[in-house]
């Protein structure tokens, strides 16, 4: 009965997260399958334009005005004339489109038609039946756009801009400058409980430590945003103090209590008869720290560092307050930054469900599984390695 409860109770854990894992790439992968213009919207152009077909990056060229002549896009060298829906009033009067807009699709044909450097952004619903200009074909979001592209705008409008390449960045700069200030300190605290506190200072101490973690991200976020945001801006000289720095610094304090507890229950597991080896050849006891505990416990610190860039690489509600939420490509740690959990978490509740930047958001967390499924199965690598040298 027990037995078959818990066979149970482990089948039904292990398909949850198999079809969470499922529903996440399913509704991630489906990005790929749409087009980066919102969905019942239409660019079209004169039907004498040579142009056929335009990437998510030119049309934004477009509408930003960096691009001005179609002869830019291998057509004749005319003037670009950007035209929404909005700009009808400009040509017709109220009575000509009507109290209810029946003639807004006439309207908007002739324009068009009338126009011969025009490109038009509408809704399809005003599109004519027998509409005289020409409807671009968009190409879907692709691999290309979607991992090398530098801008992540999932809202422009007429086409939204998805690269992931600055949140992915900033996720790595922020993670990593995390472990690079955690590790250094959590080694020192786990030497100095295991092999030099007493017993009743080691008592006191680690309840302390395992406390930590189990702190709100959110009060560690008020920490940074009140403590070392100004901190950092008065240093640095910066116009903002919400950096990626400002994260780290943070993610890092958020880490210190995995990265100790691990790593001191590593060192502590060192045989005593290595140790006792050691200082009975004359080795002094920070000699036999660095020569014996700490080549002996190594697979033990590596596992405790990785889950701590774990820890980093997930934590969403503090970086989202102290890295400036800036979803640019990083140059320096003291430029503000966003991170993908960051991201999900500021634009999800605005995401139309089912929509392009719904689908977006998704792809981030399929990313963002692939990175921590990297980090667990090198802690599940480095754990066997230090089983097989044991034996």
């Amino acid at each position: 009965m027990i037995v078959g409860l818990l066979m149970l109770s482990s089948t039904i854990t292990s398909l949850t997260v198999v079809l969470i894992v499922f529903f996440l790439f399913k509704e991630g992968v489906a990005v790929f399958e749409k087009k980066p213009v919102e969905d019942g919207y239409t660019i079209v152009i004169n039907k004498n334009n040579k142009v056929r077909k335009l990437t998510s990056e030119e049309i934004k060229n477009i509408y930003d005005q960096k691009t001005t002549f179609w002869s830019q896009l291998g057509a004749k060298h005319d003037s670009i004339i950007l035209f929404r829906v909005e700009d009808i009033a400009n040509f017709y009067t109220e009575d000509q489109i009507g109290a209810n807009f029946e003639n807004l699709p006439s309207c908007l044909s002739s324009i068009v038609d009338s126009i011969p450097g025009i490109i038009a952004f509408f809704p399809e619903k005003y599109l004519a039946k027998n509409f005289k200009g020409k409807q671009l074909d968009i190409d879907k979001v692709s691999l290309k756009e979607f991992f090398g592209g530098e801008e992540w705008y999932p809202t422009a409008q007429p086409s939204a801009q998805l690269g992931v390449k600055p949140l992915i960045l900033g996720t790595l700069w922020v993670s990593f400058g995390a472990i690079l200030l955690a590790l250094p300190l959590g080694l020192a605290a786990a030497i100095y409980m295991s092999e030099i506190a007493d017993e009743r200072i080691r008592r006191i101490m680690k309840p302390l430590i395992e406390l930590l973690a189990g702190i709100p991200s959110v009060v560690y976020g008020f920490f940074g945003l009140v403590i070392i945001v100004p901190i950092i801006q008065k240093i640095f000289n910066l116009p903002v103090g919400e950096t990626g720095l400002a994260g780290s610094i943070v993610l890092g304090i958020m880490a210190l209590p995995t990265i100790i507890t691990i790593s001191e229950d590593a060192m502590r597991n060192t045989p005593r008869e290595m140790k006792e080896a050691s200082l009975a050849l004359g080795a002094s006891k920070w000699q036999t720290i660095y020569k014996i505990v700490i080549p002996y416990s190594i697979s033990g610190i590596s596992a405790a560092a990785i889950l701590g860039i774990g820890r980093a690489v997930g934590e969403t509600m503090a970086v989202l307050m102290v890295t400036g939420n800036a979803a640019v490509i990083p140059h320096s740690i003291l430029e503000p930054m966003r991170t993908i959990p960051a991201t999900i978490a500021a634009e999800l509740g605005e995401a139309p469900s089912g929509g392009l930047h719904y689908k977006a958001l998704f792809a981030l967390g399929c990313i963002l599984f692939v990175i921590t499924l990297v980090i667990n199965l090198t802690v599940e690598f480095v754990s066997s390695r230090r089983k097989g040298g044991n034996h």
